[in-house]
C-alpha cells in the first residue's frame, strides 16, 4: 500500500509526515496519559526527520572549503537541539504523570 501511495520507495518526507499523523492519531485516541507523552514522541521524531531531509543537499560537502555544491549545517544543528529538547520535556512530563497519579 505505502509503495503505490509514494511511487515505489519511501522518501524520509513521505515517512517524516506518515510518523506525524500516527502520532497525532495516537494523541487524539487514546486517554491515557503516559501514551499521549509517546504520541507526542513520534510526532516530533517525525518532524526532525522530516526537516533533516529537507536540510540534505544531493552531492554537497560540507562548508569547510568552498566549493559549489554545499549542505547548510543550521537545518541539522536545529533538529539535534530539538531531540535533546524533546528528551528533557519528555523525563518532565513522565516525572508529573508519576507525582499526579501519586507514585512515590
Amino acid at each position: 500500500m505505502i509503495e503505490s501511495i509514494t511511487g515505489g520507495y519511501l522518501t524520509s518526507e513521505v515517512a517524516g509526515i506518515i510518523l506525524v499523523l500516527i502520532g497525532l492519531y495516537g494523541l487524539m485516541t487514546k486517554s491515557n496519559l503516559v501514551k499521549q507523552v509517546l504520541a507526542i514522541n513520534v510526532i516530533s521524531t517525525g518532524v526532525v526527520l522530516y526537516f533533516t531531509k529537507l536540510g540534505y543537499v544531493e552531492g554537497g560537502t560540507a562548508p569547510l572549503i568552498p566549493s559549489e555544491v554545499m549542505v547548510d549545517p543550521l537545518p541539522a544543528t536545529l533538529m539535534l537541539t530539538a531531540l535533546v529538547i524533546d528528551v528533557a520535556i519528555t523525563s518532565f512530563a513522565l516525572a508529573l504523570i508519576m507525582r499526579m497519579e501519586g507514585s512515590p
